[in-house]
């Protein structure tokens, strides 16, 4: 089971690493980025996550 499990999660590892990742639109509004837009620098280690109850 445990074979099983490795495998499935290898290839979804895989099949979403295959994902094209662009910078030129806004994900969810869809709008084109300027050449000057902050977006364009922006990475998810930009992003703290503070757990809760701190």
């Amino acid at each position: 089971m445990l074979n099983k499990t490795l495998a499935v999660l290898m290839l979804a590892a895989a099949l979403l690493s295959a994902c094209e990742n662009t910078t030129e639109t806004y994900p969810i509004s869809g709008e084109e980025c300027g050449p000057n837009d902050p977006v364009q620098t922006l990475d998810a280690a930009d992003c703290a996550v503070v757990p809760a109850g701190i």
